[in-house]
């Protein structure tokens, strides 16, 4: 779930070679991928005021069933977190939200083909008090429960198979805290020992669970992955070791990449991708990720989003070739046109994913060189492609492998409004910050046309201009100025940086518009900048990004722009940039 996210670091593991790696490494529990529906960012109880409520939980699903009868495939609803009663150890839901408990709505997914699932915070407290049973496993601190010693484990497999009995078929575990120790025992134990038996000992329990019941889906998130919190973080390739028990492990929450971008949500495409990426390079395959990086809705978790930039989102989601497709929030916010779009847009990918060969190419979707997804059938192969950089840029796309034919010409399937895609042989060349998805063989055939996107509009041309930016004090205030070209508009782009030069996040409970700005006058007249990033962020941000129109820009003078940061972290620095950019 979203905004849990902010204390995954205090949960973050440290995997250790403690148990052997397991046969399904390779390869795929799954028989084909699925579609799962889940109701977070639909309300959100930690960065909002939205409750889950059984009467929001409903109208879901009947938006779910709207979007199933205009050809869009669901398979499964998880209902995630704080459905449970505090003091019913899982076993209750919370009585007023859901006064005659699940019963309505289990019968009702059932009787429509959807299979259930359930969110649980694996032994972490996470707003809940610990069941009877559990105390003897409770840290000292009275914060999660030991794995290994006490009555917590064999009670907490108990309500997995209370629940698969009741018909939940996916299980989606939140919040391992393997540094949990028995009490007395961080008296007495190394700390890595107390990792490797918890890890050890929820491990085996797990695959006795799988063993008695093997319809039932595992999904992995924080706790058993590592630091997803910002995607420089390296992913370590001990996380292949719960492949033999989970059918996909997440990659991180939606945030926005230490990419700057003029429409803050390409930049929080840009994080999934690179945490994707990240994943990959761990040695995790590409069908066992989960990306969760479809999350649409107007809470605090999801930054206010609703649907802007939904289609590229969910193209990317389907290119990256997870295996496990999860839809987050507001279904309602996609009308009957919008759910046709999305039928078409998934039939296109889910052949592919199923029995196609899915591949990254180009750069680690960082802010320099393009990047994306190659999926290949023996017909033809679909490239979905990012250009994360401020500037116009050709990506090379990889030749189909040896003995998969493909016919020329490509066909540009999707593109971002604005500058004009030129497909060329093999590569492509897109605009600052735009997607596309290009097909060629059997799904270069127009039929497969996607249109262009509505939210995020990319320029028809950039150019870089000279500009100089230097403190102007004590404070973190850094200042320019710009002679501005004769013709198009003003993009200036904020980086944060610490004294060796890495890219450095803040996080505010307020508005980052009123953390980070970017002010610019002209003779002493204040210009007005447009910005997309004026969000509570939760997550952090480590840019700024706005633009100044050639209308409000008076000709032969110069531009000042001065760039602050409010973090008391004063060794922190900004870096500037300024362009020209043509729409």
């Amino acid at each position: 779930m979203g905004a849990l996210a902010r204390t995954a670091a205090a949960l973050a593991l440290v995997l250790l070679p403690s148990f052997p790696v397991g046969a399904q490494l390779a390869g795929n529990r799954l028989s084909q991928p699925i579609w799962v529906y889940n109701d977070w960012s639909a309300y959100d109880e930690l960065s909002d005021e939205a409750p889950l409520t059984e009467a929001l939980a409903m109208r879901e699903l009947q938006e779910l069933l709207r979007l199933r009868r205009a050809g869009v495939g669901f398979d499964y609803y998880v209902m995630d977190a704080f459905w449970y009663d505090p003091d019913g150890g899982y076993r209750r839901w919370r009585k007023e939200s859901w006064p005659d408990g699940p019963d309505a709505w289990l019968a009702a997914c059932r009787d429509n083909g959807i299979k259930p699932g359930l969110w649980f915070s694996t032994n972490s407290l996470t707003h809940m008090n610990p069941a009877a049973k559990w105390r003897q496993s409770l840290t000292a601190d009275g914060t999660a429960m030991a794995l290994y010693a006490g009555g917590f484990l064999g009670d907490f497999i108990d309500v997995l198979q209370h629940w698969h009995d009741r018909g939940v078929r996916l299980f989606k575990l939140d919040f391992a805290d393997f540094d949990a120790a028995a009490p007395g025992d961080e008296q007495v134990l190394a700390p890595l020992e107390i990792h490797r038996r918890n890890r050890n000992a929820l491990r085996e329990a797990l695959l006795a669970f799988r063993r008695r019941n093997p319809d039932a889906v595992l999904v992995a998130f924080n706790g058993y992955v590592g630091d997803v919190g910002s995607a420089k973080s390296e992913v370590r390739a001990s996380v292949l070791r719960w492949l033999d028990v989970f059918d996909a492990l997440y990659a991180g929450d939606p945030r926005p990449a230490n990419v700057p971008e003029m429409n803050f949500w390409r930049s929080v495409d840009i994080y999934s991708d690179r945490m994707v990426r990240r994943f990959e390079q761990a040695g995790v395959p590409l069908n066992r990720i989960d990306s969760t990086g479809f999350m649409i809705g107007d809470t605090g978790t999801i930054y206010g989003r609703r649907t802007a930039g939904w289609r590229g989102m969910l193209l990317l989601m389907m290119a990256r070739g997870g295996w496990v497709n999860t839809v987050h929030g507001n279904l309602e916010f996609l009308d009957d046109a919008d759910a046709r779009w999305f039928a078409q847009a998934q039939s296109l990918y889910r052949r592919l994913q199923r029995d196609g060969a899915t591949r990254a190419f180009g750069g680690l979707a960082g802010d320099r060189e393009p990047y994306g997804f190659a999926a290949t059938m023996p017909g033809g192969s679909l490239y979905t492609v990012v250009n994360p950089a401020q500037r116009v840029q050709t990506a090379a796309l990889p030749a189909a492998p040896q003995g998969r034919a493909e016919h020329a010409p490509g066909r540009i399937l999707f593109r971002d409004p604005g500058f004009a895609p030129v497909l060329l042989d093999r590569s492509v060349r897109l605009g600052p910050g735009q997607l596309a998805v290009v097909g060629y063989g059997d799904y270069a055939d127009p039929a497969n046309d996607l249109g262009i996107g509505a939210d995020i509009r990319i320029p028809l041309g950039i150019k870089k201009l000279p500009a100089h930016f230097a403190r102007t004090g004590r404070e973190i205030v850094f200042a320019a100025t710009v002679q501005p070209p004769a013709n198009g508009d003003l993009r200036i782009i904020m980086r944060q940086k610490d004294s060796g030069g890495a890219t450095m996040r803040s996080i505010s409970r307020t508005s980052m518009a009123d953390f980070f700005t970017i002010r610019a006058t002209q003779g002493g007249r204040q210009l007005p900048v447009l910005i997309d990033y004026d969000k509570i962020i939760w997550s952090g941000l480590a840019w700024a990004a706005g633009e100044i129109r050639r209308r409000d820009i008076a000709p032969d003078q110069p531009v000042e722009i001065r760039l602050s940061s409010a973090d008391p972290d004063l060794s922190l620095s900004l870096e500037g940039e300024v362009y020209r950019v043509d729409y």
